[in-house]
C-alpha cells in the first residue's frame, strides 16, 4: 500500500525529477511530500525535500513548525532551511510547490557542483 493517497514522479530535467505525495481528507491536506531528486545512472538521490506528516514519529507539522526544506548532500541531510511560517498544510503545500518551481534549477546546479557531476556527462543540455 502507498504511503500517500496520491503518489507520482514528474520530470524536471533529463537528470532531475520531483517526487510528489499527497493525502487529502475532507478537502484538507493531511500529509504531503515534494522531493527534488537527481538521477545518477540507476540511482536516484535526494536534493531537497519538503514534507508534512504530523501523525508519524519524527514527522513534521507545518501548522506548528512552519514550512521547512531539508537539503541533502552525499546521501545525507546536511541542513534544514525554514521557508515559511506556521500555516495550514494546504497553504504550505502551495508555498512548497512555488518554491520548487522558482528554485529547482538552482538546487540542481548546486547538487551537480557538490557531487562533481557535469551536465554534458549526463547528457543534459
Amino acid at each position: 500500500m502507498s504511503e500517500y493517497d496520491r503518489e507520482y514522479v514528474k520530470l524536471a530535467t533529463r537528470q532531475s525529477q520531483i517526487r510528489v505525495g499527497t493525502t487529502v481528507e475532507d478537502g484538507a491536506v493531511t500529509k504531503f511530500l515534494r522531493q527534488l531528486e537527481y538521477r545518477v545512472g540507476d540511482e536516484v538521490r535526494e536534493v531537497v525535500r519538503f514534507d508534512h506528516d504530523p501523525a508519524s514519529e519524527g514527522g513534521h507539522d507545518v501548522a506548528q513548525e512552519g514550512l521547512h526544506m531539508d537539503v541533502y548532500r552525499d546521501g545525507e541531510k546536511i541542513t534544514t532551511e525554514r521557508i515559511g511560517p506556521p500555516e495550514a498544510p494546504n497553504r504550505a503545500l502551495t508555498r512548497a510547490e512555488g518554491h520548487l518551481a522558482e528554485h529547482a534549477e538552482q538546487y540542481v546546479r548546486r547538487f551537480e557542483r557538490w557531487h562533481d557531476l557535469s551536465r554534458s556527462r549526463n547528457n543534459d543540455p
